[in-house]
């Protein structure tokens, strides 16, 4: 009998190793949309204009965009364990420091400078994550390994939402600040102790090393000497192979739409609750759980829909396009809440368009499907940075269309017809999704199938 028939003889540190990055991103979620919970309560107390906070919004965006191609590049050289461990702790400091701002002279131009440096400190989780799925996941694996990653959004939501808007509405604004910083700072301790890439993990057994390699994981990413890692790291004449390929254009590019979506859950959506339909920052808190909730359990289920697919048919395009294509039109349903004054319906409506976002969401399993892999994090890190113009884009538009309306409308049009954007990237301009290769001389020249990388 194979290893491949004896999964009881394999450790199953790649699921440890999976539930770690998603609580890596479950709290960078939750710490980037702290402003939206506090945003309410500390606007009447600091005097802040629903302009001026739309730009706090932005300020993260500006840095995560900014700082994600050099992100992607020190995740290359120096390997996820170190980038992350490093930005976990500097946010975590940024984020309590957030509970400060009320003493500052300035408070308006002090969180728009907090929020800056909170952009810069994330900004390597997503190339880190790139990296640590394509080499700890095979490919007939990666669908689920990077839907239950997406979902941490969700997760983020469902958990500190309520956690925050409990805290604002106890203690003050200020402490949701002080709570979401010290929860980072004990994450870091565990990150310490416990990730370790494939081939230096002190716990993984040499039947789940095979397995991995055998499935087409790049477990030695992260393996490697220093010395090794500085000659085969990425190069910034990369950057220009990258966009020479028409498919990752159209990922990147249909990353945009997506992350317009999410940009305003995570901005305005607590705000358009208490603004547009009257309710308490407490119950719009609680009532902003159910859509997450929804986004969850869309995102867990298509990474088993999109890997079933890829057992069933052996194509990537099939098992990755079909999903996303699915969900992303179901999340247009959010124009529906413009022509109903229904709580009841809106929170339907909504969370239907959110699972729709959650079951559209393989675009970092994309990544690790496609993307070279002497330059895994750099490809992430302008994956994620196109994609999170959205955020710079989407709260200043969104607190422009209420400034000149006084509604709401307009902004869940824009943010809808962003989900149709996505699905024309991905039928029109990715064509066949399989992983780029870079060759010396030669650029980026299409690989061998998935399963013989």
């Amino acid at each position: 009998m194979t290893t491949e028939q004896k999964p009881s003889a394999r450790t199953h540190q790649r699921l440890v190793i999976l539930a770690l990055i998603t609580m890596l991103l479950a709290l960078s979620s939750g710490d980037r949309a702290t402003l939206s919970i506090a945003g309410p309560n500390m606007s009447k107390a600091l005097g802040i204009t629903p302009v001026e906070l739309g730009w706090m919004f932005s300020a993260f965006a500006w840095a995560y965009v900014l700082a994600h191609l050099p992100a992607g590049w020190i995740t290359d050289r120096l390997g996820a364990k170190q980038t992350i461990l490093g930005g976990l702790i500097l946010w975590s400091l940024v984020t309590f420091l957030m509970s400060c701002v009320g003493w500052a002279s300035h408070p308006f131009l002090t969180m728009l400078i907090l929020r800056f440096m909170l952009g810069v400190f994330e900004s390597p989780v997503g190339p880190a994550a790139g990296r640590i799925i394509a080499a700890w996941f095979p490919s007939a694996e990666r669908g689920i390994a990077g839907a239950i990653f997406n979902s941490a959004q969700y997760v983020s939501l469902v958990v500190f939402t309520p956690l925050m808007g409990f805290l604002d509405h106890r203690f003050g604004w200020e402490h949701i600040f002080v709570v979401m910083g010290v929860l980072g700072f004990l994450l870091a301790a565990v990150w310490a102790v416990t990730y370790y890439p494939p081939t230096r993990h002190p716990r993984i057994s040499a039947a789940e090393l095979d397995h991995l390699r055998a499935g087409g994981a790049l477990v030695d990413l992260g393996g490697a000497s220093p010395a090794a890692v500085a000659a085969q790291g990425p190069r910034w004449s990369d950057l220009a192979e990258l966009f020479r390929s028409r498919m990752l254009v159209g990922i990147f590019l249909a990353q945009y739409g997506i992350s317009s979506i999410t940009w305003f859950f995570v901005s305005w959506f607590p705000t358009y609750l208490v603004r547009e339909r009257g309710l308490s920052v407490l119950d719009a808190s609680l009532i902003a759980t159910v859509p997450a909730i929804c986004g969850f359990v869309g995102g867990v289920v298509t990474g088993f829909f999109s890997d079933w697919l890829f057992k069933r048919t052996g194509s990537l395009s099939i098992a990755r396009k079909t999903p996303i294509t699915i969900g992303l039109v179901m999340t247009v349903l959010i124009i529906g809440c413009n022509y109903t004054d229904s709580t009841v319906l809106i929170t339907v409506l909504m969370s239907a368009a959110f699972f729709g976002r959650g079951f559209g969401s393989l675009g970092w399993t994309v990544v690790a499907d496609t993307a070279p892999k002497e330059v895994i994090g750099l490809t992430g890190g302008v994956f994620n940075a196109i994609g999170n113009t959205a955020g710079i884009v989407t709260p200043v538009a969104i607190g422009y269309i209420l400034s000149a309306t006084g509604s709401f409308n307009g902004a869940l049009l824009y943010v809808g017809l962003h989900g149709l954007l996505a699905v024309l990237c991905y039928w029109v301009i990715v064509g066949p999704i399989e992983r780029l290769v870079i060759r010396e001389g030669v650029g980026l020249i299409r690989s061998a199938p998935q399963a013989a990388e």
